[in-house]
């Protein structure tokens, strides 16, 4: 069964780049309908259309996939430094306090 997660991560990424599913299968040469139908879940692309479409998303596939691939934690991990990195240096280290104390939590087990 197709994973529509995978459809979400694809719909929420062109919606940041500001694009609507017309304008997205203009840029890509694909049908709107094709578009609408990765984004239900309903299909999954081959490696090619895959390929075309992550560089019209300008994103890894890493950004897609991270929810349904068990080792992506790098990934995930990643995106929140750079998250954190956009807050205030006091917001950043009450986060970072949080997550020392759930790690401690965990270790104590």
């Amino acid at each position: 069964m197709i994973d529509k997660r995978i459809g979400r991560r694809i719909k929420q990424r062109r919606e940041e780049i500001g694009l609507t599913q017309e304008q997205f299968a203009e840029k890509l040469g694909l049908t709107t309908n094709y578009i609408s139908t990765l984004e239900r879940g309903a299909s999954f692309p081959r490696c090619e259309k895959l390929i075309l479409i992550l560089n019209g998303l300008e994103t890894s596939a890493d950004a897609i996939f991270c929810d349904v691939l068990t080792h992506s934690n790098d990934y995930k991990a990643s995106v929140l430094s750079e998250k954190l990195d956009e807050l205030p240096p006091d917001e950043q280290q009450r986060i970072l306090d949080i997550v020392e104390l759930m790690i401690q939590q965990v270790k104590g087990k």
